[in-house]
């Protein structure tokens, strides 16, 4: 089958890989009918998580048409569409059991960390969705049948983007009348706007640095800050919401703007990616306010701001959303017409073009908020 593969630092190929197979009698085999380039997939391409070799399947937003299943399936049958939430999980674990899917305690041979689709060996080694096939461990847990009068477009990004975004907001505890800053204008930051706006925040600042991802945030209808205009954007948010935002969604993460220093100690493997973001963060919540990172972070971090989150009463929230516990109420609010995450897709593309669409949402290229490939 055809698959993009990651071929070194800031390269990906599509390439002819093996199709997948039933390996255990509860895995399935996907179709892909589309996928997706998240930005937490630049990471890997960034050469900043370990463990990826050349020639590894990317991709963790897949959806299409059940191929094969295993004997043991019973959730779904071939020829059903289903969508498959990114993180592996078994079900029947004790954070599986309760509600913390994203952190499965039977899916990861290799580390302390939930697995994912197509994320390194790291990650558990799962082959990604960016194929033609995939292959669908723990079937009876995961894969969620899709309504036939929904298309792809309306419910691909329940897979991810979706579900991290609303827990973003959730966890982060956002409420009517409050004041929000959402740090990123990517898919993810657009959506917790979106997210933020259904939720009833009264006063939404949305914070990037490149414009057209911008103005694609005012026209949501909030407030937007470039942090090229200041010389200190995490002051200047806290002197416009006169004394810090109730809560700060970081939607960066480690692809923030790195200083020099930063920049070498990252090529070192000294420090894990750009903190610019918490940085922000650490100036622009009030005292007692909640920070929620929603962007992946990596490894170690030199001189992180913690002094400043102790001394001012901070709660600082992040990690991985539990996306499974949130595919079911997202999918609703679709069906009814009440949340559409269509309008961030700036291109489709063929899979035959991933390598041209990971270029253009890398280096932020023709416009491009969100590709969704089609096999």
């Amino acid at each position: 089958m055809k698959a993009l593969v990651y071929d070194g630092y800031k390269n990906v190929k599509v390439d002819n890989v093996k199709d997948p197979s039933i390996e255990k009698n509860d895995d399935i085999i996907v179709k892909i009918t589309s996928t997706a380039i998240c930005g937490s997939d630049l990471h890997l391409i960034h050469s900043r998580i370990r463990n990826l070799p050349h020639g590894f399947v990317l991709g963790h937003e897949a959806m299409g048409i059940v191929e094969e299943t295993g004997k043991d399936v019973t959730k779904v049958k071939k020829g059903d569409r289903v969508i498959v939430p990114f993180p592996v999980s078994c079900g029947h674990c004790w954070y599986c059991e309760h509600g913390h899917w994203s952190q499965c305690d039977n899916s990861n041979p290799n580390g302390e960390a939930g697995a994912i689709f197509g994320y390194s060996k790291t990650y558990g080694g799962y082959d990604g969705g960016q194929a033609e096939y995939l292959r669908v461990p723990y079937a009876n847990v995961g894969p969620k049948i899709i309504p036939e009068d929904l298309t792809d477009e309306q419910v691909l990004f329940l897979t991810d983007i979706l579900p991290t975004s609303c827990w973003g907001v959730d966890m982060g505890g956002v409420k009517p009348g409050d004041t929000v800053i959402v740090l990123g204008c990517g898919p993810v930051g657009l959506l917790a706007i979106k997210w933020c706006i259904f939720k009833g925040a009264k006063r939404i600042i949305a914070v990037d640095r490149v414009p057209y991802r911008i103005n694609h945030a005012k026209n949501y209808g909030v407030e937007t800050v470039n942090i090229e205009d200041h010389d200190n954007t995490g002051l200047y948010l806290k002197e416009i919401t006169h004394g810090g935002a109730d809560e700060v969604i970081d939607c960066v993460g480690m692809d923030g703007a790195m200083s020099v220093v930063e920049t070498a100690e990252s090529f070192l493997k000294l420090q894990a990616g750009s903190k610019s973001a918490i940085e922000i963060s650490s100036e622009a919540v009030r005292k007692c306010g909640t920070v929620m990172m929603v962007g992946v972070y990596g490894g170690r971090y030199n001189l992180f701001p913690l002094g400043n989150f102790f001394a001012r009463n901070i709660t600082l929230k992040m990690g991985q959303c539990p996306a499974h516990a949130y595919v079911d109420p997202i999918l609703e609010l679709i069906r009814h017409g009440k949340f559409d995450a269509t309008d961030i897709i700036t291109h489709k593309l063929a899979l035959d073009r991933g390598d041209h669409a990971y270029k253009i949402f890398d280096e932020k290229l023709d416009n491009c908020i969100k590709v969704v490939l089609k096999p």
